[in-house]
């Protein structure tokens, strides 16, 4: 591994002023200006010049949602801006993932920035709905990450290091990930870290750091039963293996702002938890269940059978091995923690200590099985919106597009930042130091 030249640079403060952060710093560099590390006052310059056109990108994207695996359109825009802004791009990675590797000038590290492209199938929407949609934000990730690209390589001359972004498919199946993963991108492009933001019903303005959780995996169970009253014990047993759950799933704009509130709180009720959806559908009994800690689904798993095994003729299947839990290394969180108060104000930062709700799956866990990172929300709660309008899968998912650029003056320094750490960070499977 290549050793950065100079240690890490202090960044300069900043304060949130009105509904978004303003990172600010000493000095005016900018592209083609002095030749030190990259500043972030120079992203900050950079990224102000682009907002208006990254909101527009979003836009774009938002007016054309593909569902998962079908991001052709999405992956030729971005591939589109990459080699635009002087990136060398891949397509075609994985399905349709687009990977982007802007190489500095000076010696450094290999880090990783993930962005995920795919719509919400309408199944997967609150209440369902007619065709794919935008209301998770992964047109919003997309604009960010495409932002960060473009801003780091306007900065390449002060750029350590090697900066790979992943444009990834299929977020929504929890199968982009993973096809990325079998491509060998990580270990051909000799990727140390990884990093990712996602959007969260937080002020915009805000990000939420969870350091030791993140998001629930989640396993699913069928079972079978026989016998002339099949239909009715299917019923009674959707009810027994229901009543396993020790938190209800949200059902009002009030219930968010509870479990929003329950995640924030040390040791509370969504520290450790089980949310289970059971349904009868005929003679067959569909189970789908997050758990926390994520060890936890043997014994979830053991009890579904224990309330399987009192209904005679009664078949359990576990169609296949739980996928896994996201955690965030505790160390490499509050690293970015950190480094966000110093750059955008000290009240920028929210820390959750639970896993986030309602519970949703996330297979950026594959990559932090294997290397350290870091995944945190972005809030994009306008001012006065109900919690719906910035909380993922919900059909009024609105967010505040100022998010795009906090976003992007966030991620562009931190991944600058580690780009030319001469230690990378601790947590993760991966981790490698001097």
């Amino acid at each position: 591994m290549e050793r950065a030249l100079a240690r890490r640079t202090l960044l300069a403060g900043a304060a949130a002023a009105g509904a978004g952060t303003v990172f600010a710093g000493a000095g005016n560099a900018v592209a083609g200006g002095w030749a030190g590390p990259v500043s972030q006052a120079a992203v900050t310059a950079e990224a102000a010049r682009l907002e208006r056109a990254l909101i527009e990108l979003r836009r774009d994207i938002h007016r054309h949602p593909e569902a998962p695996g079908r991001e052709q359109r999405t992956a030729a825009v971005v591939a589109r801006k990459l080699r635009a802004a002087g990136l060398t791009v891949t397509t075609g990675v994985g399905g349709h993932g687009v990977i982007g590797v802007l190489r500095g000038t000076r010696p450094g590290r290999t880090v990783a920035y993930r962005a995920d492209m795919d719509a919400v199938p309408p199944t997967d929407i609150v209440g369902t709905g007619p065709a794919p949609a935008h209301v998770c934000g992964h047109d919003l990730h997309t604009a960010v990450g495409v932002g960060v690209a473009r801003v780091l390589a306007r900065l390449r001359r002060q750029l350590s290091g090697t900066v790979v972004f992943l444009f990834q498919p299929a977020e929504e199946t929890l199968s982009g990930a993973r096809a990325l993963i079998d491509a060998g991108v990580l270990e051909r492009m000799g990727i140390e870290e990884i990093h990712a933001l996602h959007c969260g019903p937080f002020p915009v303005g805000r990000f939420a750091v969870t350091p030791g959780y993140g998001m629930p995996g989640q396993d699913k169970a069928e079972v079978t039963l026989s016998g002339p009253d099949a239909l009715e014990a299917a019923r009674r047993l959707a009810e027994d293996i229901g009543a396993l759950a020790t938190v209800a799933l949200p059902q009002s704009p009030a219930d968010l702002e509870r479990i929003i509130a329950d995640a924030g709180t040390p040791n509370g009720p969504l520290a450790r938890f089980v949310a289970v959806r059971a349904t009868a559908q005929e003679a067959t009994v569909g189970v789908s269940y997050r758990c926390w800690p994520p060890e936890r689904y043997v014994e979830v798993r053991e009890d579904i059978r224990r309330a399987s095994a009192r209904y005679a003729g009664a078949a359990t299947r576990f169609p296949a091995e739980p996928f896994p839990a996201m955690v965030c290394p505790e160390h490499d969180a509050d690293q970015l923690a950190r480094h966000l108060r110093r750059t955008a104000g000290r009240d920028t930062v929210t820390v959750l200590r639970a896993a986030f709700p309602p519970f949703s799956g996330e297979d950026f866990a594959l990559y932090l099985d294997r290397i350290p990172g870091t995944y945190t929300f972005l809030g994009v709660r306008a001012p006065g919106a109900t919690i719906t309008t910035s909380y993922p899968h919900y059909p009024d998912f609105s967010p505040d597009e100022r998010a795009i650029g906090v976003g992007v003056r966030a991620m562009a320094g931190w991944i600058a930042e580690r780009a030319q750490e001469r230690r990378g960070l601790a947590g993760g499977f991966g981790a490698r130091g001097d």
